[in-house]
């Protein structure tokens, strides 16, 4: 799936839709994000020593989990943010790199999803954690169509 097909799952829209594509295979969601060099999320994340906040990693690795979800349970209704446990930062992220995801599912009770992700650049560990999900109704949510 490339931006505008994950615009059809997604709520999210520039500048917070933090994936680029999406392949689901099997048990598996493998996503990638080239972070731009003009990010608004690293032009005072530090000054002189750009780096990826670790929130903002946390987000790319969510919006690629999302799609672990059956996509009739999203027509109605918003994934959002239950928990992140085990959480660990590993190595840098910057301008340029392409984060590369792989997600699984581990867990299901609706409306809960808990994923499994983490988040490579080159190769090396950057990120990896465990993902907490809530299906919300659309209904209940202001500013939501």
């Amino acid at each position: 799936m490339n931006r505008e097909e994950l615009k059809t799952i997604l709520p999210h829209r520039e500048p917070m839709l933090l994936v680029d594509e999406s392949v689901v295979t099997g048990e598996f969601v493998d996503s990638k994000y080239t972070i731009p060099q003009d990010a608004w999320f690293v032009q005072g994340h530090f000054p002189g020593y750009p780096v990826v906040p670790g929130v903002i990693l946390c987000e790319i690795m969510a919006q690629g989990s999302v799609l672990l979800i059956p996509r009739e349970q999203l027509v109605d209704n918003t994934a959002l943010y239950g928990g992140l446990d085990g959480v660990k930062f590993k190595n840098s992220v910057f301008p340029g790199d392409t984060v590369e995801v792989r997600a699984r599912l581990e867990d299901s009770r609706f409306p809960m999803y808990n994923v499994l992700a983490e988040a490579k650049v080159n190769g090396k560990l950057c990120v990896k954690g465990h993902l907490k999900f809530f299906l919300v109704p659309k209904a209940n949510l202001k500013g939501i169509e």
